[in-house]
């Protein structure tokens, strides 16, 4: 595959994910398309297996490994679902899996990782560089590392979500997708585009985490202090030099929205959708729910995961 992937690309991935990932379901709520104005279909990975997207490209990526590499394990960085998915996915393949993980990455998903068999080691995300630490420990240990959005089998991985959602519900005027290192949103893009041409593809960053849309109006890609904000898995730096291309192509807005919004977007779903989203989950809902994603008939959103632990939740919903 190269660096730019296509809607076959995206069909092959669906293909190798069928009997592994969930066929996650599509929500609507009449309480908010009247809010909205518009039709809004919500595709909740937070049902997904591990709770987020995340498994679609690991599996994706990591099923295609040769015995060889299988036999000497695999490694990873991430902030908790990327973490999750590499570790759940290893296992089920039978390979061993090294995590890079943030010291302050919440107590729930770092043992939801050890749980499923991964070696953690972990790292200051206010002063390491992740991609440089990971790459040392897989070399270092002869591991093969599995980027959370920067390679392509990862990218057509997530677009299976979206490929899902269109199978379901059909043609859309706008799709709504968070966005952290772009992996998510640059394969939904490609499938909205190539089957609805005309379709708009909007993301939504943590207003703290605003680097793709920073790195769109200059562009190029632009770094960024290290965000400070609820939606942890969101807090790039940078976007991807594989995705950040695709997404310059095929993304036609970014939406920011700050916590006290998407704070809104949890205690919403949680009241009204009667399911729990995480804070990166529920960027896209929170801009939604600010209007600010235009005027629409009919609007496709995707959740993009729901782990976080009940105290959490409590403590960030609580009015």
């Amino acid at each position: 595959m190269t660096a730019s992937i296509t809607l076959a690309d995206v069909q092959d991935a669906a293909a190798r994910l069928a009997g592994v990932a969930q066929r996650t379901p599509v929500l609507s709520s009449r309480e908010l398309d009247d809010r909205v104005g518009a039709q809004v279909l919500i595709k909740c990975e937070n049902f997904q297996r591990i709770g987020a997207f995340k498994i679609r490209g690991a599996y994706n990526t990591i099923s295609r490994l040769s015995q060889e590499q299988l036999a000497r394990g695999v490694a990873a960085y991430s902030s908790g679902n990327h973490a999750q998915a590499v570790a759940f996915v290893a296992r089920e393949v039978g390979t061993s899996a090294v995590i890079l993980m943030p010291a302050d990455t919440p107590t729930y998903k770092i043992e939801a990782t050890l749980g499923y068999g991964a070696e953690i080691v972990t790292y200051d995300r206010y002063t390491g560089d992740r991609v440089a630490l990971a790459t040392a420990l897989a070399d270092e240990r002869g591991l093969t590392l599995i980027p959370p959005y920067d390679h392509p089998h990862v990218i057509a991985g997530q677009g299976t979500a979206a490929l899902e959602l269109f199978d379901e519900v059909g043609a859309l005027d706008a799709l709504v997708v968070p966005i952290g290192g772009g992996g998510l949103i640059a394969g939904s893009a490609t499938v909205a585009k190539a089957l609805h041409p005309d379709i708009r593809v909007i993301g939504v960053e943590p207003a703290a985490g605003d680097d793709t849309k920073r790195s769109l109006a200059a562009g190029e890609r632009v770094r960024i202090p290290v965000p400070k904000t609820i939606a942890d898995g969101q807090a790039a730096e940078i976007p991807g030099a594989l995705t950040f291309p695709i997404n310059r192509r095929l993304v036609d807005d970014i939406v920011l929205v700050d916590d006290d919004a998407i704070r809104d977007a949890m205690r919403f779903a949680f009241e009204r959708l009667k399911i729990v989203v995480e804070p990166s989950g529920g960027t896209a809902l929170a801009a939604l729910l600010q209007q600010a994603v235009g005027e629409a008939q009919r609007v496709g959103v995707i959740v993009s995961g729901g782990n976080i632990s009940p105290e959490r939740f409590v403590e960030l919903t609580r009015v």
